[in-house]
């Protein structure tokens, strides 16, 4: 593996740095939904234009066709130029493009894959119940063939920006006699279909950003089912899989600079002995371990993106890297809280007074998106390093 960049990656590297230092919007993303959406759909379209949309997608699909190290790249210069993170046009770009790329008819590709890559459609994804959460193979909401459609009952969970998206990845039982992940089916499901009931659902950090929605006779038509007919754990595999390779790029080259912010508070903040933080040799032990755990996990990066353009897919060792990320992440909010002390409570709705106490409560959730840690562990065992299946 050759972890050097060559002349064309820094090439690119110039000209994205330079594109984004004349173009990243200077005012912070609203923090209420309806605005935050459009500021999202407006930097994309952004994008767009300015010919950045798409950087490792290929060419025939409206994307760029670069390497996934261009990928890699890109993200660190948008966390260098203080970017938007994607918010609600990660499904999009990450999870239902990709999944239509590799899976989707082209009438799918052609209608949809312009519309995520221009800001015009946001995506959200419904996979998880109130049942079926880490366990996604136990999916009951059902889908009924009925003609050319697909009649859909039951209720999704935890569904990010699901009150304002335009299109969803959903995944239902086609088959009522079928167990566990066989007779599911992944269907894309317009937001705007009748029958479909979205209730946001307020979380620990006062955002509204996830919902409940409910699915009451919707009516989906069969064309728009991705991979066939009881095809959708292969499919949401293919998704997920997608998600661990490239959806926490932006959070392992976000980890550097939090360390340097937290590194910065540690000479500027006391603790309760009278101390500077930075003066505790376990404060500064931590800090040194977790500097070693961030370079790591871009080393595992590189490593996982070469297997990816040799063999043109990612295997279970995606799960290596997402749970090692979300495990350095939660310690390094751990180690802002003892630093901070009783100052760690100091939490408003606006994240003004207290940005830290914000990250420390969003490490939680990292380590259940995209597959809880349990069940990262558990692909670990299972399909690295062999061992028996738990009875």
């Amino acid at each position: 593996m050759n972890l050097d960049y060559t002349q064309a990656d820094e090439a690119f590297r110039a000209k994205a740095r330079s594109w984004l230092s004349a173009n990243v919007p200077r005012q912070q993303r609203p923090t209420a939904e309806a605005a935050a959406g459009q500021f999202d759909r407006d930097w994309q379209r952004k994008l767009y234009e300015g010919g950045w949309a798409g950087i490792s997608w290929p060419a025939t699909h409206g994307g760029l066709g670069l390497s996934a190290i261009q990928q890699l790249i890109w993200h660190e210069e948008e966390a260098r130029a203080g970017a938007p993170g994607l918010n609600s046009r990660s499904i999009g770009l990450q999870h239902g493009g990709p999944t239509l790329i590799s899976r989707g008819s082209s009438e799918q590709q052609a209608f949809h894959l312009p519309k995520i890559l221009s800001g015009e459609a946001i995506w959200c994804q419904g996979f998880s119940e109130p049942g079926a959460g880490s366990d996604l193979a136990a999916v009951s909401t059902r889908g009924e063939v009925d003609g050319d459609h697909l009649v859909v009952n039951g209720q999704k969970t935890w569904t990010s920006y699901g009150h304002y998206a335009d299109y969803q990845e959903l995944l239902v039982r086609t088959d009522p006699q079928s167990r566990r992940h066989h007779g599911l089916s992944w269907i894309i499901c317009d937001m705007k279909t009748p029958g479909i009931t979205v209730q946001p659902i307020v979380n620990m950090m006062g955002e509204r950003h996830v919902n409940v929605v409910f699915y009451d006779n919707v009516r989906i038509p069969l064309s728009n089912l991705v991979g066939g007919l009881g095809e959708g754990w292969s499919v949401a595999m293919s998704t997920l899989s997608i998600e661990r390779a490239f959806s926490l790029l932006p959070d392992q080259i976000e980890l550097l600079q939090k360390l340097d912010h937290v590194l910065d508070l540690s000479r500027r903040t006391r603790l309760s002995d009278g101390r500077l933080a930075i003066e505790d040799q376990e404060v500064t032990r931590k800090l040194a371990r977790l500097r070693a755990e961030a370079l790591s996990l871009r080393a595992m990066t590189l490593g996982l993106i070469t297997r990816i353009e040799r063999f043109g897919k990612l295997g279970p060792e995606g799960s290596l890297l997402k749970l090692a990320t979300t495990n350095t992440y939660k310690a390094l909010c751990e180690l802002t809280e003892s630093i901070l002390g009783w100052r760690f409570l100091e939490y408003g709705e606006d994240r003004s007074s207290n940005r830290w106490t914000y990250e420390f409560m969003w490490s939680w959730v990292l380590t259940i998106s995209g597959g809880s840690s349990e069940i990262q562990r558990e692909i670990i065992a299972d399909r690295l390093l062999e061992l028996p299946r738990a009875r």
